[in-house]
């Protein structure tokens, strides 16, 4: 994160998994301040508490209400993004919910950065962006779009707005790995949606690295998604028992509202015009104006004939694989030592 050294840096919803992690690596480097922006003022006193570094400062607003995202943004060089509802049952109830944080608040940040001088945000997205049959997935593609959008009507703005995308990250707050640690803590049958259901799996480090990568590479309304294994509910579930020495009993309860037997990080429309960068795809917005005559004129690039990238196709872990990369994560041997 050399880039940031010296610099003034927000970081929204930065008293979750992902922005404490963030946080503690800025802190790692030369930056100047780092910002917070959250509306949970309990996390943010605990955050404070325990870096007691005074570099970090907090500030108690929402990203759905312009004003305190503008206080938040002034005078800042660098802002990561990643204030989001993001359960999918939450957003099935309460879809305006997610329509207020996910698309009107992300508008409220890229605007307020626009406005303050930001050289650089990059917006967390999901793999449930892609294809979206859930109000939380739908909510994450509008917020692409926003940002594509941006990025596409304001060719000249100094703000480069960037967004990535990604799945499931492991052992993070509200995911399910904690919540198989603690049934199998408390003697209770692991509750599975569909057994054959896939999820990518990645770790939160991972998850940093690809907003690092976009944060250092991006380009105005860039997409990058970071490849990753995948595995089904089934085989997390018991890797995570024969981890614990448990041997476990499964209780198959359904699929929740909204959810979708795999999932998707690149669809083939998005493959045919991305780079292919090692770990990563970085897929260039689509800078067309609204004069699609001349395409047509002049006739369409021919596609490739690719799938698209979801967790079925992806490399398949098994419940052994599985087993070897959760032992491979400090945040899984945390979860195992402070399961509650």
């Amino acid at each position: 994160m050399t880039a940031t050294d010296g610099g003034v840096v927000l970081v929204t919803g930065g008293t979750g998994s992902f922005g404490s992690t963030m946080v503690r690596r800025l802190l790692a480097t030369d930056v100047q301040e780092i910002r917070i922006l959250s509306r949970d003022e309990l996390k943010q006193d605990e955050m404070r508490r325990t870096l007691r570094d005074s570099r970090v400062r907090f500030y108690l607003g929402d990203v759905r209400d312009y004003d305190s995202v503008d206080r938040a943004t002034r005078g800042v060089d660098f802002v990561f993004h990643a204030a989001a509802l993001k359960q999918v049952p939450s957003c099935e109830f309460f879809p305006l919910e997610a329509v207020r944080t996910n698309v009107l608040g992300s508008s409220n940040v890229i605007e307020a950065s626009n406005a303050n001088g930001v050289e650089k945000l990059v917006c967390l997205g999901t793999d449930k962006a892609v294809y979206p049959v859930n109000a939380m997935g739908m909510s994450k593609a509008m917020m692409e779009k926003t940002a594509q959008a941006f990025a596409r009507n304001n060719p000249t703005a100094k703000t480069v707005v960037s967004t990535v995308r990604y799945g499931n990250v492991m052992c993070s707050r509200g995911s399910v790995i904690p919540l198989f640690v603690e049934q199998l803590t408390q003697g209770l049958p692991l509750t599975l949606t569909d057994p054959k259901m896939t999820r990518f799996l990645m770790s939160l480090d991972e998850a940093v690295h690809l907003v690092e990568h976009a944060f250092e590479g991006a380009r105005p309304g860039d997409l990058f998604v970071r490849k990753a294994p995948a595995s089904t509910v089934e085989d997390l579930a018991l890797a995570v028992a024969k981890l614990m020495g448990v041997e476990p009993q499964i209780k198959v309860i359904g699929t929740r509202h909204g959810e979708k037997l795999y999932e998707t990080l690149a669809t083939r429309e998005e493959l045919t015009r991305s780079y292919d960068q090692g770990d990563y795809f970085r897929v260039p917005v689509d800078a067309r104006d609204l004069n699609y005559n001349q395409y047509f004129e002049e006739g369409e690039i021919v596609e490739n004939a690719v799938d698209d990238y979801h967790s079925h196709n992806t490399e398949r872990l098994d419940v052994q694989d599985v087993e070897q990369l959760l032992s491979s994560l400090p945040s899984f041997q945390a979860l195992l030592a402070h399961p509650s």
